[in-house]
């Protein structure tokens, strides 16, 4: 057993090390803090989106802009848009799962907000049709997913595409990307 969690770490460990030594991918995270830092400025807001453990993580980092990361002060408008049980359930039977989330894309957001969306294999077909109805209003999209991007490559101004294809690493991963735009985003506002 010993044995089998040194591998799961040192799988973690040497993801974290792709990200670390690829350029390209710590120029589009500083880019995504830019972004998200203006957006906050102007007074637009940042909504998250995911499914299953990507929802829990799309949760917990719009968590840390409307709450707080490190500093007391006041809230960021960000939410995660699944978060609503009711409207979740009646256009999940109403409409289709797939239309979940583009509804409130096109219900609730305006050309200056940024849509953010977790999925690992890119491929989550709630999360496309938001980012296509997103594209559509002239939203700035941002997709974390795991190496090839899906469909959300195409559709993504920023991508954060993880080198890897095993979930639970680009979940952990997810969340490392995340939390730094989040200690930056805050850092600069406040």
């Amino acid at each position: 057993m010993k044995a089998s969690i040194q591998h799961i770490v040192s799988e973690s460990i040497e993801v974290k090390s792709l990200i670390l030594q690829d350029e390209s991918m710590l120029q589009i995270i500083e880019s995504i803090v830019k972004l998200l830092t203006e957006s906050f400025k102007a007074g637009f807001k940042v909504q998250f989106c995911g499914n299953g453990g990507s929802a829990a993580d799309a949760q917990h980092l719009a968590a840390e802009f409307s709450g707080r990361f490190y500093k007391n002060r006041t809230a960021l408008p960000s939410d995660a848009l699944h978060c609503n049980s009711s409207y979740l359930t009646a256009v999940a039977n109403d409409y289709s799962y797939d239309e979940i989330y583009a509804r409130l894309v096109d219900g609730t957001m305006v050309r200056g907000d940024v849509l953010v969306g977790l999925t690992t294999s890119g491929n989550s077909a709630n999360i496309v049709k938001a980012f296509e109805v997103a594209k559509a209003k002239g939203i700035v999209t941002v997709g974390f997913t795991g190496s090839t991007g899906g469909k959300l490559k195409g559709l993504s101004d920023y991508l954060i595409n993880v080198p890897s294809d095993i979930t639970p690493r680009i979940q952990e991963a997810h969340i490392l990307v995340g939390h730094i735009v989040c200690e930056l985003v805050e850092s600069a506002i406040f």
